[in-house]
This record gives structure tokens, sequence and C-alpha cells, in this order.
């Protein structure tokens, strides 16, 4: 073992300054200019505005606006501050974590969080039992939450008789709710992550409307659609990369999942029935 593998992340330059991005939501243009920083953690508070510019490859005005984001007055600011926080005396052991490291690391804490959630389980058994009662059943998600919603239908299709998706949005998509609803539908399952487009809202306003029970999985309970949702589960995205990552929003898909299993009499016999199928096709190979 090297002789700092144990120094914990926030204990180094890149540490200190992911926990000072941390709780902002901030533009891709502002990621860019965090994820430079942090791999740069000890040239940080020398450089100018114009170097950090050049570093994260963005305009100087764009830096100003990053540092205002995070609270300060302008970057002058920010770079005072981050002259002004002490380093950390290294202790004998151990590496800090590079920057996708901590990215995992972040992604770990955001699923401590969800199982936190999850001790009190009668939110999803709620949710398991709207989505297992509607038929047929609506699964929303648009932009960046677009494969989520298309990992919940492709599964929820193997033991629901009738799943919808709508991933593409438009002025289709409130006609396609109302189908639906004729069809008998009484529930919609949204997937929400961010940015949040207007287009999420209208259309849940829309099933709302409608006569829809909407049940949200989104980035944080205060969420834009939290006003448009019947029942909003939150599970965190990672905000450390130049793009979200969204591994507790996925796992709270697939808890969903087995929580409208529970309420689907038939989903054990449709499972073994589709793995029937699929062996007599060879569709998958062992």
């Amino acid at each position: 073992m090297s002789a700092e593998s144990d120094m914990s992340v926030a204990d180094t330059p890149a540490g200190r300054l992911q926990a000072l991005f941390e709780g902002h939501r901030l533009t891709p243009t502002q990621r860019r200019i965090a994820h430079s920083m942090v791999r740069r953690a000890p040239d940080v508070p020398f450089l100018s505005s114009v170097e950090l510019a050049e570093l994260a490859g963005v305009s100087q005005p764009s830096v100003t606006r990053f540092a205002v984001a995070l609270g300060f007055d302008g970057y002058p600011a920010l770079r005072r501050h981050l002259r002004e926080v002490a380093p950390v005396e290294q202790s004998p052991g151990s590496a800090s974590f590079n920057e996708y490291q901590q990215a995992v690391e972040a992604e770990i804490e955001n699923l401590r969080h969800l199982a936190d959630l999850l001790a009190d389980p009668r939110p999803v058994r709620r949710a398991g039992r709207l989505l297992a009662a509607s038929r047929p059943l609506p699964v929303l998600g648009l932009r960046a939450a677009a494969s989520q919603a298309y990992g919940f239908a492709y599964f929820a299709a193997k033991v629901h008789p009738d799943v919808r998706l709508l991933h593409e949005g438009g002025s289709m998509v409130q006609d396609r709710i109302d189908a639906a609803v004729r069809a008998g539908a009484t529930a919609l399952l949204c997937f929400a992550l961010p940015r949040h487009p207007r287009e999420v809202l209208d259309t849940l306003g829309h099933a709302k409307e409608a006569g829809l029970s909407v049940v949200t999985v989104a980035d944080s309970a205060f969420a834009p659609v939290a006003k448009v949702s019947d029942l909003l589960l939150p599970a965190a995205v990672g905000t450390g990369l130049a793009f979200d990552t969204a591994c507790a929003p996925m796992l709270l898909g697939r808890v969903l999942l087995e929580a409208m299993c529970d309420d689907l009499p038939d989903a054990q016999a449709r499972l073994e029935e589709f793995d029937a199928r699929a062996a007599a096709r060879g569709l998958f190979v062992e």
C-alpha cells in the first residue's frame, strides 16, 4: 500500500473543490469549468479567470457566471476563498481519489441515501399498487429521462398486460395520454430528471386533468414536477461529471417494478411463460 492510501476524499484539494460544488445546480458549461478545476485542483487558487477559461475551453464571462452561481460576488472572491482554505496535512499511507473515483463515491452516497428513504416502504408499495391497477399503464420520460422510462417499460411489459412508453414529446404526447385514459388507464408513471423540460410539467398537468394519478421518480422532493405529481419518490442524481449520472433513479425504478409485481397476481406466471418462449426461440445465448 502506498504512503497516502488512507486519506479521505474531502481532505484533498480536489475533494474540497468537489464539496464546494455540491448542492449547486450547474449548467453543462459550468460543470465543464468545475471538472477542469477538479483536474487541476492544486493550481486553481492561482489561476486568473482568463487562464481558467482557457483551461476549460469556455469564455471568461462564463467563469464569472460560474463563480456567481456558487454564491460569490465574482471570480476574484471565489479565488480568494480557495486561497484562504488551508491545505490539510496528508496522513501517511494513502492516495487521493481522482475525479472519476469521486463521481463513483458520490453515487454510492446517493444510493445510501435512497436506502435510508426506503426504510419506510409505504410510499413505494402505494406506488406499486397504483401502477399495477392501471390498464393500460403509460410510462413517461422525456430527454434525459427517456432511457429511465424505456428501461422500466421494457421490464414492466414482461409482467404487466399493457405498458405504453411515452418517450417523445411534442403535440402527440397529450393525444396518447387521452387514448390511454379512454382505454382505462388510471395512473401514469413519470421519470423526471434535470434539467427539467417545461413540456414534462405541461404533460403531467394534462394527465392530472384527464383524471390520472401521477407517480413521479424525480431527483428531489422539491423538483418542479412535485406540484403536478400525486406521489413523488425522490432519488438524487450525481453531478460530479459533465453530465448527470442517474444510478439512484434507475435503481428506484427497479424497486418500483418489484413493488408492482407484488400487486400483479399473475406476474410470476407471465415471467415463466416469457422464459419458455424465449428458450423455444433461442432468443438468448447462454
